[in-house]
C-alpha cells in the first residue's frame, strides 16, 4: 500500500494509485465528473474541457482532470495531501462557459434527434449548464458525411470530441476518419469521402456524446423511452458476447454492447449489432409436412405425430446439432436421440475436436490473457473476420508491445505481424523447437482442424504451446459448439460417421452442411435457410432472442441469454418442441420445465451451474499420428453471412456485397 497518494477531493481523502488521472480518482471517490471526449478505453486528447476542476494551491485556473495525473500535483502545506475540488465556484463557472461554447453552434434538433433522450449533451447541459445563452449571430453548419449503410451522419451536432477518429484508429484499426481545420472551421471528416471499412464501426455511434453518428438502420424508428431492454448474450460468433436487445412490442429495434471486460469489454462487432433485420424475415412460424415433393403446412399434432412415426421407425437414427442451438436443446436432443439408439453430433463443419478433452476442444487461456501476452501465435484462423471484437484485443496487445505472428494464409488484421508459412511443415518444424522464455498465447482456428488430419494439427499446437510455457485457445466459430462439446453431443468418426447410413436425420438448426439423399429430415429451427429446404418435417422454433437459453463461449465460459421477446406466430422454444416429440414416441426425459431441464444438465455436467466462471481444463495432449502435407484454409469466407438469421437480413446481403465490391476494386493512387 505504501506506493499509493493521498489525495483529499471534495473534503473526502482517499488513497489512490499515483498513475491515475484526476478523473479516475475522482470517480474511485464517487465523485462524478462531466466529460464529453475522455472515455477509459480511448487514448486522451483533453479537448472538450467539460472535466475542469480545481487544484487548491496549483495554477490560478481550473485544470482538466482527463489530462492531468495525480503524482502531478504538488502537497499542500507542510506535506498534507493535495485537494482538488470538483464543486467549487471556479469550476461551476467554468463549466457553464464551456457548455455555453458547445452550444453556440450546436443546433435545436432534439426533438428530431435519434440521440434524444439517451444524449450526454443534454444530460449535461441540464446538469452543468445555464438556461440561456447570449449568443445572437448565426450558427455554422456543416455538411453531413457518407460513411457507409450503418451510421447516419449529422456534422452540424458535431462537438469534435473526437471520440470516433480515437476508436477507429486505435481500436478498429482503420486510418479513415480524421479532423481538418482549425477554430471554427475544425470537422470531423473522412479521406477522400471514403465510407468505413470495418467490422466494428457501429461503435462509434455508442461512443458519440451527440447525435452527431446515429444508427441509420434504427433512425427515426422508436425512442428509447419506448423499448423493453433485455440483457443477455450474442450467438453470431463465439465469443459470447455481452449484450442488451431493445425491443418495440414483439419487434427487435436494436441491439446495443453490455460492458464486460472479461469477454467483450464494452465493443461488439457489425454482425452483431445490425443483425436484428433477419429476425424478422425468412422466418418460420408454422409447421410443415413435405408431401408430393412440396412442403404444406401442417398443425402441430400432425407434425409432431409424423416426427415421432419417423423417429420410431428409424434403423438408424442420426441427430445433428446446429451452431445457434442454446446447450438445454443440444442436451434434449442428445437424450432424445440417444434414447432411441442413435448418436448426436455437433462438430457439423467437420472439425476434428477430442471429444471429452476440455482442454483440446476449449484451451486454457482467457480472453483476457491476450492483454498481457508477450507473444501470440495464430494458427489457422483470421480473427478479424472470425471474431472482430477479439481482434481488436489482439490489435490492444500489439500497440503495448506484443509480437503476434500467423501460421495459415495471408490475412488483414488491421495491425503488423509475423508471417511463418502458410502450411503444415512450418507447425511441424515449430512444434520441434524449443520456445522457453516465450510465454504468451497459442490461438488456433477452425480451419486448421476441419481437415482428415485435424486432430493431429492440434497436438501440434498444444505441443508448441506447452513448450513455450504459453496458453493455448481453441477459437470457435460457432457459438453453440463449447456447449454441445461440453455434454458430450459427439458421434465417434464425426459427422460423416453420423449420417453414414442414417435413415431419419433430426436436424437441430444446422444449415451449414449437407445432408445425404435418401434419409427422412425433421428440421427444427427459426428461419428457412438450407436446413429447411432440405427437410420432410418442418418444427419452427425460436431464435436466440425470443428464449432463455445457455451458451459457452469460445474460452469455456458459461453465460446465460434471456428471452427479449416471443418467438411468431405457432413456433415455439426449442427445448419445449424436443420435450413434446419425446412424449409423443412414449419416451421419458425426466423434465417438464426449464428450470428442471437445467438441473438435470447440471447433474450430467457440473461445471454448467458456474455461470460466467471459466473452468480450469486438465492438460491433456492427444496422442495421435502425424500431421498430412498441405496449406491451412480459412473457416470463414464471409463474415456477414455465417448463420441462417444473417443471409436472412438485407443488411448483412447489402454490407457483404459491398466487402465483395471493395475486394475486387482496384487501389487508387493515393493509397
Amino acid at each position: 500500500m505504501s506506493d499509493l497518494r493521498k489525495i483529499i477531493i471534495d473534503e473526502n481523502e482517499i488513497e489512490v494509485d499515483p498513475a491515475m488521472t484526476l478523473i479516475q480518482a475522482c470517480e474511485q471517490a464517487g465523485v462524478e465528473v462531466p466529460r464529453f471526449c475522455y472515455h477509459e478505453r480511448l487514448t486522451i486528447a483533453g479537448n472538450c474541457r467539460m472535466c475542469l476542476v480545481e487544484v487548491v494551491g496549483g495554477p490560478p485556473k481550473p485544470a482538466a482532470s482527463c489530462a492531468m495525473q495525480v503524482k502531478d500535483l504538488r502537497p499542500g502545506p507542510e506535506g498534507a495531501p493535495p485537494v482538488v475540488k470538483t464543486n467549487s465556484p471556479m469550476v461551476k463557472k467554468a463549466r457553464e462557459g464551456v457548455m455555453e461554447f458547445l452550444l453556440i453552434n450546436h443546433p435545436l434538433d432534439c426533438p428530431i434527434c435519434d440521440q434524444g433522450g439517451e444524449c450526454d449533451l443534454q444530460d449535461q447541459a441540464m446538469a452543468y449548464g445555464v438556461d440561456f445563452s447570449r449568443y445572437r449571430e448565426p450558427k455554422r453548419a456543416t455538411d453531413d458525411l457518407d460513411l457507409g449503410p450503418l451510421v447516419e451522419t449529422h456534422m452540424t451536432r458535431c462537438i469534435s470530441c473526437t471520440r470516433c477518429v480515437r476508436f477507429t484508429t486505435e481500436v478498429a484499426g482503420i486510418h479513415q476518419m480524421g479532423q481538418t481545420g482549425r477554430g471554427e472551421d475544425a470537422e470531423i471528416t473522412s479521406y477522400l469521402g471514403e465510407t468505413l471499412n470495418s467490422n466494428m464501426q457501429g461503435n462509434i455511434i455508442d461512443l458519440c456524446p451527440v447525435g452527431a453518428l446515429t444508427s441509420k438502420p434504427y433512425a427515426f424508428t422508436a425512442r428509447p423511452w419506448e423499448l423493453t431492454k433485455t440483457e443477455t448474450i450474442d450467438v453470431m460468433d463465439a465469443l459470447g458476447a455481452n449484450i442488451r436487445v431493445d425491443t418495440k412490442g414483439r419487434e427487435v429495434m436494436r441491439i446495443l454492447p453490455r460492458n464486460h471486460d472479461g469477454v467483450n469489454e464494452e465493443w461488439i462487432s457489425d454482425k452483431t449489432r445490425f443483425v436484428w433485420d433477419g429476425l424478422r424475415r425468412q422466418r418460420l412460424d408454422t409447421p410443415y409436412i413435405r408431401e408430393n415433393g412440396k412442403l404444406r403446412k401442417a398443425g402441430w399434432d400432425e407434425a409432431l405425430t409424423a416426427a415421432g412415426a419417423a423417429i420410431s421407425g428409424a434403423t438408424k437414427l442420426a441427430g445433428l446439432v446446429g451452431d445457434l442451438a442454446p446447450v438445454e436443446a443440444a442436451f434434449a436432443l442428445k437424450q432424445l436421440v440417444e434414447g432411441q439408439g442413435g448418436s448426436v453430433e455437433c462438430r457439423t463443419d467437420g472439425a476434428k475436436l477430442p471429444a471429452g478433452n476440455r482442454a483440446g476442444y476449449v484451451g486454457t487461456a482467457l480472453i483476457e490473457d491476450i492483454d498481457d501476452a508477450k507473444m501470440i501465435l495464430l494458427i489457422g484462423t483470421d480473427p478479424s473476420i472470425e471474431s472482430p471484437v477479439l481482434n481488436a484485443r489482439l490489435r490492444k496487445a500489439w500497440s503495448k508491445g506484443s509480437k503476434i505472428a500467423v501460421l495459415g494464409p495471408k490475412i488483414d488484421l488491421s495491425f503488423d505481424y509475423t508471417h511463418l508459412g502458410t502450411d503444415r511443415a512450418a507447425l511441424d518444424a515449430l512444434s520441434k523447437e524449443d520456445h522457453s522464455g516465450k510465454e504468451g498465447v497459442v490461438i488456433i482456428g477452425q480451419g486448421a482442424l476441419m481437415a482428415e488430419d485435424g486432430e493431429a494439427v492440434l497436438a501440434a499446437a498444444m505441443r508448441t504451446a506447452q513448450s513455450g510455457n504459453a496458453k493455448f485457445m481453441v477459437l470457435h466459430t460457432a457459438a453453440s459448439r463449447v456447449g454441445a462439446m461440453d455434454i458430450g453431443a459427439v458421434t465417434e468418426g464425426g459427422v460423416m460417421a453420423a449420417l453414414d447410413g442414417a435413415d431419419v436425420v433430426y436436424n437441430l438448426g444446422a444449415d451449414e452442411g449437407d445432408i445425404p439423399a435418401g434419409a427422412t429430415v425433421i428440421y427444427q429451427g427459426s428461419h428457412g435457410d438450407s436446413g429447411a429446404h432440405r427437410a420432410d418435417i418442418i418444427l419452427p422454433g425460436a431464435a436466440y432472442t425470443e428464449e432463455q437459453g445457455m451458451f459457452v463461449n469460445t474460452e469455456g465460459r458459461p453465460q446465460l441469454a434471456l428471452r427479449a421477446g416471443f418467438a411468431p406466430g405457432e413456433a415455439k422454444e426449442n427445448w419445449a418442441i424436443l420435450r413434446a416429440l419425446a412424449g409423443q414416441i412414449g419416451a421419458t426425459l425426466g423434465y417438464d420445465s426449464l428450470a428442471q431441464l437445467r438441473q438435470a444438465l447440471v447433474a450430467a455436467v457440473p461445471h454448467l451451474a458456474q455461470i460466467d466462471d471459466v473452468p480450469a481444463n486438465e492438460w491433456v495432449i492427444p496422442d495421435v499420428g502425424a500431421m498430412a502435407s498441405g496449406d491451412f484454409h480459412l473457416a470463414v469466407k464471409d463474415f456477414y453471412l455465417t448463420n441462417p438469421i444473417a443471409r436472412a437480413s438485407a443488411l448483412m446481403g447489402e454490407l457483404s456485397a459491398n466487402a465483395k465490391a471493395r475486394a475486387e476494386k482496384a487501389p487508387m493512387a493515393a493509397e
